[in-house]
């Protein structure tokens, strides 16, 4: 992992960020507070196979991860023009966001850059309305993660804010 951040731990305020999306539209995590819950995906490469996977079932999912209550952002190092040729070929209409430069910043303040491969791990992290993390899952970049938890996790946030 990285040496620079410490990993968000369930109850941490998450680090602000704004990045840029997969169409250049610049994305705030402080500008989404307030107003919804925040799913951050962090994941490897664009165009990889278990990462093409892992946003395939969020995509054809989307009802699980993305509604009126929570908001689905893709993170990764990739460059935008990348992310925007993927989302094309994929159909993936929840944003993609690009922490290509300065290279990984967001990814290595949240703790989880690969810094030899220059890559997120494969990070889950589950933020409430006030960016708080209440849900987190790290995982390693060969290995698919299992969205099973963060389904569980997300239908414990709904029932704690009804």
């Amino acid at each position: 992992m990285s040496d620079l951040g410490q990993v968000p731990d369930v109850g941490d305020l998450a680090p602000d960020f704004t990045l840029r999306d997969h169409h250049g539209v610049s994305v705030s995590l402080a500008g989404l507070q307030d107003r919804t819950n925040v799913a951050l995906v962090f994941f490897p490469f664009a165009f990889s196979g278990i990462c093409t996977g892992e946003l395939r079932e969020i995509r054809d999912g989307l009802e699980d991860f993305q509604h009126d209550g929570i908001q689905v952002l893709a993170i990764s190092c990739d460059p935008m023009y990348s992310l925007r040729a993927w989302a094309d070929a994929e159909g993936y209409f929840f944003p993609l966001l690009t922490d290509f430069w300065p290279h990984g910043e967001v990814t290595r303040r949240y703790g989880v850059l690969d810094e030899k491969r220059g890559a997120p791990l494969r990070a889950t992290f589950l933020l409430d309305t006030e960016g708080r993390v209440v849900w987190r899952a790290v995982g390693a970049l060969d290995q698919r993660r299992d969205f099973g938890p963060y389904r569980a996790a997300l239908a414990d946030l709904r029932s704690s804010t009804r």
